[in-house]
């Protein structure tokens, strides 16, 4: 029998980091509707978000872009990088091409719009706790044409011979079960969900994705998803 405590207990722990308070106060609120989610620290800026990430752990952060001390960005690139299990959900309302790629090459694994549905705020929040990458169409297309953009810009003898950018991206040294991986990820599968699509352990899908991320360049699952989408 599930009880209250059991519940409590497994739901998706999260920070908030928005300079607003307003808007601070009413996701927390959103989230304390929800039964699978608990908001466990509010930041105001971006350096205390990265404060309470290493301290608290949490499960996700809900990352603003645009706050002072330290913006979204920067926080973000240390909390995924000192923080691997704690996945960052950009939350802004900030779409321009560069501050989208940017956030997304710091480690972030999906991107919201403030004028995203409460449902899909929520809905997103546990595709991430999943092993889901989240973006919406809008926001892949603009992070798919910066990597066009630098593939553009950069030399070709500086391109990585296995692995280039945007239209050029190569798969070629990928073995067969690595290329289904990734042909998994680019449809927004989860580890759990691969493991069990190809009859794998789930730590040996991480393993794959994790290889599969080092030979093609990529930072994070949701860059990988992003540069396969044509």
């Amino acid at each position: 029998m599930t009880t209250v405590a059991d519940v409590k207990h497994a739901a998706i722990r999260v920070v908030i980091a928005e300079d607003q308070a307003l808007v601070r106060r009413g996701t927390a609120l959103l989230l304390s509707m929800a039964p699978d989610m608990e908001c466990v620290g509010q930041a105001s800026n971006g350096d205390e978000a990265v404060k309470l990430a290493l301290v608290l752990r949490p499960d996700i952060v809900l990352m603003d872009l645009h706050m002072p001390i330290k913006g979204g960005v920067a926080a973000t690139r240390e909390i995924t990088s000192a923080q691997p299990n704690t996945q960052v959900l950009v939350l802004t309302t900030l779409d321009d091409d560069e501050t989208v790629f940017e956030a997304v090459r710091a480690g972030a694994q999906a991107y919201l719009l403030k004028d995203a549905s409460e449902e899909e705020l929520l809905e997103t929040i546990r595709a991430l706790r999943r092993g889901e990458s989240r973006l919406t169409p809008q926001i892949a297309r603009k992070v798919m044409d910066q990597f066009r953009h630098l593939a553009q810009a950069q030399p070709a003898a500086t391109q990585p011979a296995a692995a280039t950018i945007g239209d050029e991206f190569s798969t070629a040294e990928l073995t067969d079960k690595e290329e289904r991986v990734l042909r998994l990820i680019t449809d927004g599968s989860s580890n759990r969900q691969i493991a069990q699509a190809m009859a794998l352990a789930e730590g040996t899908v991480k393993n794959y994705v994790s290889r599969i991320m080092s030979k093609l360049h990529a930072n994070t699952r949701t860059e990988l998803a992003v540069r396969m989408r044509k």
